[in-house]
């Protein structure tokens, strides 16, 4: 129980670190990311993250 929790907090924190920068790289005037390689690789990473948190919250 306590390890699931443990995981949860991490992929949590990953997931806001990954939002917060994901919206920073993020050209509102043109549409586009500054750095569109990078956004990809954090993009997957943020959609991996809030798939883990989703599933260990229907665990509960």
């Amino acid at each position: 129980m306590e390890k699931k929790k443990t995981l949860s907090f991490t992929f949590g924190i990953v997931a806001i670190i990954l939002g917060v920068t994901l919206f920073k790289q993020f050209d509102f005037e043109n549409l586009k990311f500054q750095k569109t390689g990078l956004a990809i690789v954090y993009s997957i990473a943020f959609i991996i993250s809030i798939y883990v948190l989703v599933k260990n919250s229907k665990t509960k």
